[in-house]
């Protein structure tokens, strides 16, 4: 079981992966799986019935684990009892953990969870993704109010890329499909925002020996793979200091294949409260997207800071270190 917040994996991650090649990166990546215990699989039932315990998520990649960790440090502040899961994987895996109390809270951003939890939504815009979501989350899920911060996905190539073959839009990549190798999280491949709409709605059509398979989220091993050529484009983040970092371009979304993706907790139903929603508003009323960038800097970038670290660091510069009047 792996409940602290300073997760072994995700800091081997940041530390080794980039400098490794994408082959033994897979390897290393499916090795690190099997070694490392499962987050969720903790003993007993989760918080329960004690209004007061609150377990906390995240998704295995680095800005997951950082706003996880504010929300730790907030929730906290404000009376709760805390314990933490992090690292638990993606949104495949951490919305049933949500559903079978495993875990109480985690953060995820509205685009994607609606078309996860719906993925017959054509909602893309702010206002029509928030509109949409209360009806896809069900009985037993509750959302708080979503942070300014917006995250999207994104198709980055390399400036290189870019001015060969003249790219400023992903319209601009599908002419050259065929000699494209497309980096990204597994679940990308089946995901509507991910190729199956990229080809549906730009005619990039990346044939299945194409995909490469990373499952960083976006992060070292996407942009080492990357910058060294054994990707041509890649699925990262739009905060993500690489890009500005490795000058990378990313291509323009005229069709909004990738919607809205604003921060926002996710809360078990159960476990919802007016105590629990009134910290987490408070907080992400503060998150916007230009702290996001700062925080992910302080993570992924040269200082290095654990996202435990970065995280307490922004609760008490914000004044959330303190509870909510």
């Amino acid at each position: 079981m792996r409940t602290s917040n300073n997760s072994p994996g995700r800091g081997f991650a940041r530390r080794s992966l980039g400098s490794l090649a994408l082959a033994t990166v897979a390897v290393v990546s499916l090795a690190a799986c099997g070694a490392s215990s499962d987050p969720l699989s903790a003993e007993g039932d989760g918080s329960g019935d004690d209004e007061n315990a609150v377990i906390v998520g995240s998704a295995n990649f680095p800005e997951s684990e950082t706003v996880a960790n504010i929300y730790t440090e907030v929730l906290r502040a404000n009376g709760f009892d805390v314990t933490t899961k992090f690292d638990i994987g993606s949104r495949e895996a951490y919305i049933p953990a949500l559903k079978d109390a495993s875990i109480d809270v985690i953060p995820d951003y509205t685009g994607n969870l609606l078309q996860y939890l719906d993925p017959q939504s054509t909602a893309t815009s702010a206002a029509d993704v928030n509109a949409a979501l209360p009806g896809a989350l069900g009985s037993d899920l509750t959302i708080t109010t979503a942070a300014p911060a917006e995250d999207k996905d994104a198709v980055v190539v390399t400036a290189e890329t870019a001015q060969k073959w003249n790219l400023t839009s992903i319209a601009d990549l599908a002419a050259h499909s065929a000699e494209v190798k497309f980096g990204a999280p597994a679940e990308f491949q089946e995901r509507p925002a991910g190729l199956v709409g990229l080809k549906e709605n730009y005619g990039l059509d990346i044939a299945p020996a194409n995909f490469v398979p990373i499952a960083d989220g976006g992060g070292p091993a996407t942009v080492d793979a990357l910058t060294s050529g054994q990707i041509t484009a890649a699925n990262i983040f739009t905060t993500s200091p690489a890009i500005e970092k490795n000058n990378f371009v990313v291509l323009t979304d005229p069709k909004n294949n990738f919607p809205a993706q604003n921060v926002v907790p996710v809360v078990r139903a159960a476990k919802s409260s007016a105590e629990l929603t009134r910290a987490l508003d408070a907080l992400s009323a503060k998150l916007t997207t230009e702290e996001l960038v700062k925080l992910n800097d302080s993570v992924s970038g040269d200082s290095k800071t654990e996202p435990a670290a970065a995280a307490k660091q922004w609760v008490v510069d914000q004044g959330l270190d303190k509870p909510v009047s």
